[in-house]
């Protein structure tokens, strides 16, 4: 899996291949990683101009843009889409990450100042992603968190390939909670089910504390369409133990 990043700042790369699951993946060889500035094929070395129309800041232009990504296609025989992180493109999700994991990776658009010429979007982009409802000062963070999405799903470059499987957005749900040494910390105790060495009791406090965690914290995420019998008595149990905490803790005031 290979991803290209078209970037102002090459540097901020650097530092983030260095680093956890994506550093071992690129130290591994199971991924690689390439940053291109359009800087470098602009003869003035600025990439950027006065918008049209006028307003403020600058706008990154549209050929070296464009030569930086036809560069990053020539660079591997690999079909990749071309990304461009915006906070105009589509809500990115585990979802997303996940059909993305099944191709050869990205080439990923950092954009700076405000935006990029429209015409290399049209001609060169295949879709925009955007991390969230927010606004940051360039794409280069959207980009690299959107890229430990996808290669901590990737078969082999994870540990244990469970970590994957069982956490946060997949099948839709939040992770249930974790603990770990010691059982007891400052009058706070370990829920006994985990204690307990039955497994099967295990994964059913687990189940219910995912679908119950979302439910209270990301109900946008439950659809009722897939919301089976099942599932609903998982909830039940949870709105059931989480009243009864609720009318002890009035108790106990």
């Amino acid at each position: 899996m290979r991803f290209d990043l078209i970037t102002l700042l090459p540097e901020a790369v650097a530092a983030f291949a260095a680093l956890g699951v994506t550093g071992e993946a690129l130290r591994s060889d199971k991924a690689q990683l390439a940053a291109w500035n359009p800087r470098d094929f602009e003869r003035k070395a600025r990439p950027d101009d006065k918008p049209y129309g006028g307003g403020a800041g600058m706008v990154l232009q549209a050929e070296p843009l464009a030569q930086a990504i036809d560069a990053a296609r020539a660079a591997s025989d690999v079909s990749r889409p071309v990304i461009l992180l915006s906070p105009q493109g589509q809500p990115f999700d585990q979802a997303m990450a996940q059909q993305l994991a099944q191709g050869g990776g990205a080439i990923l658009i950092a954009g700076r100042y405000e935006g990029i010429d429209q015409r290399v979007i049209d001609s060169h982009v295949d879709f925009e992603i955007s991390a969230g409802d927010f606004v940051l000062s360039g794409g280069e963070l959207p980009a690299l968190m959107i890229m430990d999405a996808i290669l901590r799903l990737v078969p082999g470059i994870l540990g244990d390939e469970n970590s994957a499987r069982d956490e946060s957005f997949v099948d839709a749900r939040l992770e249930y909670p974790q603990y770990t040494r010691p059982e007891s910390w400052r009058g706070r105790r370990v829920p006994p089910v985990l204690t307990s060495g039955n497994h099967r009791e295990i994964l059913h406090w687990r189940r219910v504390q995912a679908i119950g965690r979302t439910w209270e914290r990301r109900p946008d995420l439950l659809d009722e369409s897939a919301f089976d019998a099942h599932n609903r008595a998982l909830l039940r149990e949870y709105i059931n133990e989480f009243l009864a905490g609720q009318s002890k803790d009035a108790t106990s005031d």
